[in-house]
């Protein structure tokens, strides 16, 4: 009897260790919906609202399956519970994970190419056992989330966008105007419109007044500009390959003679949005946790992007580029590419140190990490021993990169590290402890 029970449960482990874990096929997915995006050189406001969108219905799936993952009706303002009642029962986390390749198929200018990746889940699911009505009940609960969401999402005023009167730069000293080598126009003036998430307004963390512009030597901005040109020329190694490390400017434009080459690139949220996919990887959080951290993530990625570009278009400010050229030297050219928008506040200062602060917050101030974001660019792995750290040197990058004064990455950290503090804030009142 004993050799018999022993046999039985030895045999229940062995079926309990084979049994799929559903986490497995959470990051591929959110890559998958990130390749789309490098596809359609989504910009990277846009792409961070896509993010969000795409993991909203995985997260209350969740959510309705684990009381300790907040639901987005406590987080994300006016998301209602959707109704699921017209639904049989469901395996939860494999329509959390299909939700978010629906979403983006329905939401993505692209979205059809997600298709192929819907297909090729549902093999891998056959192939780990899954019975086809399990997997049949999962995407018909998937599809009425996804309609729920993008619902939502057509309340949030950007398809009010397009609109809108086209954007003429503002004339005058001082002022942002397209710069080479496209001379691109302005990405997104309207974004601060975009409802927020978990933010009252798009100005809620307005950052401090830039420095004074001035063509004057002895002026704060002069010394600013001046900065930037001086490192400029003097960039060793290091700071070249950190630049270029976190340039991920999706609109780059290389030239040859009168040709123009585009190459895509992830987005600066994008980069976020593998970084944390790689951190509840490593950290083993369970498929529930790592869906509310991705999701987290987004959400805020989307308000910081806001508040951001609420600044820029305030405050309007001329780039380095065009300001040295005038002032300092006209031959003077940038390492990395200016991007087509206003320059203060710098946009990887703010959005990195608000996520970095959450993630921060979930899974410990000293989470050492491998980045292997940029290795389909052919750029090598980066190690870092923190989130911050790494927020630090995304947000350094951009003056080595000559397309960002110091006070617009200063300033940036502090509206950035305000706006992840009040994450924080929101989700600790949801009653979410760190990991």
């Amino acid at each position: 009897m004993k050799r018999f029970l022993l046999i039985f449960f030895s045999t229940i482990s062995m079926v309990w260790a084979e049994k799929p874990n559903p986490a497995q096929h959470l990051q591929p997915s959110v890559f998958a919906v990130t390749m789309v995006m490098i596809h359609d050189v989504v910009n990277p406001p846009a792409a961070a609202r896509f993010y969000s969108y795409c993991l909203l219905g995985a997260q209350e799936f969740v959510s309705r399956n684990d009381s300790k993952i907040p639901s987005p009706t406590r987080l994300a303002r006016d998301f209602k519970k959707p109704d699921l009642s017209s639904v049989q029962s469901y395996d939860y986390a494999l329509a959390a994970t299909y939700c978010i390749l629906e979403t983006g198929r329905l939401i993505l200018p692209s979205g059809y190419m997600l298709e192929e990746d819907q297909k090729k889940l549902v093999e891998k699911w056959l192939a780990e056992g899954q019975p086809q009505p399990t997997i049949d009940a999962a995407i018909d609960a998937a599809q009425v989330m996804a309609k729920h969401v993008l619902a939502y999402a057509l309340t949030d005023r950007y398809n009010q966008l397009s609109t809108r009167l086209r954007y003429r730069p503002v004339k005058g000293e001082g002022y942002w105007y397209p710069t080479p080598p496209g001379y691109i126009e302005a990405i997104e003036p309207h974004w601060k419109t975009i409802r927020p998430f978990m933010m009252d307004s798009c100005s809620q963390f307005a950052p401090k007044r830039p420095v004074t512009f001035s063509r004057d030597s002895s002026s704060n901005f002069y010394k600013l500009a001046y900065e930037v040109y001086q490192k400029g020329k003097t960039l060793n190694t290091d700071h070249r390959f950190i630049a270029s490390y976190w340039d991920c400017n999706p609109f780059a434009i290389n030239t040859s003679g009168h040709m123009m080459i585009g190459f895509k690139k992830i987005s600066p949220g994008g980069h976020w949005m593998n970084i944390t996919s790689i951190a509840t990887t490593q950290a083993k959080l369970s498929f529930n946790r790592s869906v509310f951290v991705l999701a987290l993530t987004a959400m805020t990625l989307h308000d910081a992007f806001i508040s951001c570009w609420d600044e820029k278009y305030r405050s309007n400010r001329i780039r380095p580029e065009t300001y040295i050229q005038q002032q300092i030297d006209k031959t003077w050219q940038p390492l990395l590419q200016t991007p087509p928008f206003p320059e203060y506040t710098s946009g990887h200062s703010v959005i990195s140190t608000a996520v970095s602060e959450v993630l921060t917050y979930l899974l410990g101030d000293r989470f050492a990490f491998t980045d292997t974001t940029e290795v389909i660019f052919d750029l090598p792995t980066r190690s870092f021993q923190s989130f911050r750290q790494a927020a630090e040197e995304a947000a350094i990058s951009r003056l080595y990169g000559g397309i960002h004064y110091r006070d617009a990455i200063e300033q940036g950290q502090e509206q950035g590290k305000a706006i992840g503090l009040f994450v924080i804030a929101k989700v600790k009142k949801a009653g979410v402890k760190s990991f």
